[in-house]
């Protein structure tokens, strides 16, 4: 039996139902949390979801159970969800954008548990905002092994004047982002990062690759650089993923990635931990919101 009710959301009545429902089965953690999570930590979230495209991931039946990628957004969305039309080959679809607080209660209320954005903005389709990597181990490496190849891009991006970030990906990977917020099309940046990836693995082949197949990944670390593409969306920071307990996507600081690395400690952190970082440090993502940068020519790498 659905159990329904209206909650006040920033002065709009917002639709909830099954607040009791456990979504993390190995926690405990329910609906309720997960909608009372996105409420606590969306001063730091929406910024970045803010104008963006995004995919929804929903789990009505919790972490365990069938889960789906929804593009289109519902067509029984209140007028007051705004969407955005992307192009594609067959026609157009028209995503949800999460840009204020009743649209995430609403989202999260539909079970949706991980929002995953494009790099660019709805007013600029075809201009990222970032440089994306996504670090994902093949067993037996893990997320300190990425941890390690982290550090060597960050390396890579310091020789060439480029601040980068990092975030855990909330599952078993690290993620490093480079802020454009500057003129760039997506053939720069998909250029530039698999040029990135493939030289970064000619210096360390024990430990790198760049290629996606699974074969050659086998204890060692993927320097997924085709994220950098105007149709592929990336977890966004201070989403929650749907693993056994409620982990999230989290910004970190370079010295934590060196800390873990040496201490041999894994970079995981769950719902409440973040919001007690946010209370601490604020947005260690903030910049990547507004840095500008430049990207530098192909022949820079090297």
């Amino acid at each position: 039996m659905s159990q329904k009710t209206q909650l006040e959301v920033a002065g709009v009545q917002v639709p909830v139902s099954n607040l009791d429902k456990v979504m993390y089965p190995a926690t405990g953690f329910t609906k309720g949390d997960v909608i009372h999570y996105y409420i606590r930590i969306a001063e730091q979230l929406l910024p970045h979801l803010n104008a963006r495209a995004l995919t929804l991931k929903r789990y009505p039946d919790g972490v365990d159970g069938f889960f789906f990628y929804e593009k289109q957004c519902p067509d029984h969305r209140p007028r007051w969800v705004k969407t955005t039309q992307v192009a594609k080959k067959d026609g157009s679809i028209d995503y949800c954008l999460i840009n204020d607080l009743p649209s995430l209660v609403w989202a999260a209320n539909l079970a949706n548990l991980e929002f995953h954005t494009f790099l660019h903005r709805k007013t600029a389709v075809s201009r990222p905002t970032v440089l994306a990597f996504d670090l994902d181990p093949g067993p037996p490496a893990d997320i300190l092994t990425c941890c390690k190849v982290g550090l060597l891009l960050k390396d890579c991006f310091d020789a060439l004047g480029l601040q980068s970030f990092a975030k855990t990906s909330g599952s078993k990977g690290l993620q490093v982002y480079v802020p454009l917020n500057t003129p760039v099309t997506y053939a720069r940046t998909k250029a530039f990062a698999s040029a990135v990836a493939l030289a970064l693995e000619s210096e360390c082949p024990d430990l790198v690759v760049h290629k996606m197949l699974k074969k050659l990944r086998g204890g060692k670390v993927l320097v997924d650089w085709s994220q950098n593409d105007d149709h592929k969306t990336t977890v966004s920071v201070y989403s929650l993923r749907a693993k056994e307990t409620p982990t999230v996507s989290t910004p970190v600081t370079w010295a934590e990635v060196t800390a873990a690395w040496k201490r041999k400690k894994p970079l995981i952190f769950e719902a409440e931990q973040v919001l007690q970082r946010v209370k601490k440090h604020g947005d260690l993502f903030a910049p990547v919101l507004t840095l500008k940068q430049k990207l530098p020519a192909l022949k820079s790498i090297g």
